[in-house]
């Protein structure tokens, strides 16, 4: 039985999906000691995102019709067979340095999960700089993590009932602030690992002006959590240029 499961929800991933798993692969030798596994949720994709993930590594591939993200880390979650649970976006690069990190607060019985500050694969400008600076400052103090990486144990997730499947999106922030609250009264801690960022794509920079995406943070951000509810307004998270 494996000590940790690292799930991977993927919509259209195939030209992602071999960096990210090839950079988990390699972290995963960084810690002999301890066993994991690989499972990629197919979210009904359109195109080679399923045999991309057999191609490149991983061990289980598991499919989920409904497309939302809230219910593939769900489907990845149930189909676990470890305690500890880590959530990695398909468009992710990761450090050994976090895996290790990682495992050893989810060890340590003092930790019930938390996140990692985010990195980018490329230059950001100024202002996406100081979001970025924003971000990485003040969600460790609010116990929330982004979606591109939350760890937590499998004890947790299950007791909380995973991810709220009712929604298109923010489902990490909302999961994040569940379990820092289930973890106080057992004396256990929500943190965030903020010397190995992770290192996310800025794709929908490619695909979205600034204004819309602002625009569109920003509605969700008011009428929050109506906001989340609709798949139409979370449409950006959902749609790939040039896939169906």
């Amino acid at each position: 039985m494996p000590d940790y499961s690292i799930i991977i929800p993927a919509y259209n991933e195939e030209n992602y999906l071999p960096a990210t798993l090839k950079s988990i692969k390699a972290a995963m030798k960084s810690i002999p000691d301890f066993t994991g596994e690989i499972i990629v949720v197919n979210n009904n994709s359109s195109d080679r995102t399923e045999a991309s993930a057999r191609e490149n590594g991983a061990d289980k591939v598991v499919f989920e019709a409904v497309n939302m993200i809230s219910r593939a880390r769900n489907s990845g979650a149930d189909a676990a067979e470890s305690e500890y649970l880590i959530f990695i976006d398909a468009d992710t690069i990761i450090l050994p340095e976090l895996l290790v990190e990682t495992v050893k607060r989810l060890k340590s019985g003092s930790i019930c999960g938390g996140g990692a500050a985010i990195g980018f694969d490329r230059k950001l400008d100024r202002i996406s700089q100081a979001v970025s600076a924003l971000w990485n400052n003040m969600a460790p103090r609010m116990n929330m993590a982004a979606g591109s990486y939350i760890y937590c144990l499998k004890k947790a997730f299950d007791e909380l009932g995973g991810f709220n499947p009712e929604v298109y999106a923010a489902e990490e922030l909302g999961f994040s602030l569940r379990l820092a609250r289930w973890g106080k009264p057992r004396g256990l801690y929500f943190t965030t690992i903020k010397e190995f960022p992770v290192r996310t794509s800025l794709r929908k920079t490619d695909w979205y002006s600034p204004l819309k995406m602002l625009l569109n943070a920003m509605t969700i951000l008011l009428l929050f959590p109506f906001a989340v509810r609709s798949k139409k307004i979370c449409a950006h998270w959902y749609c790939r240029p040039g896939k169906k």
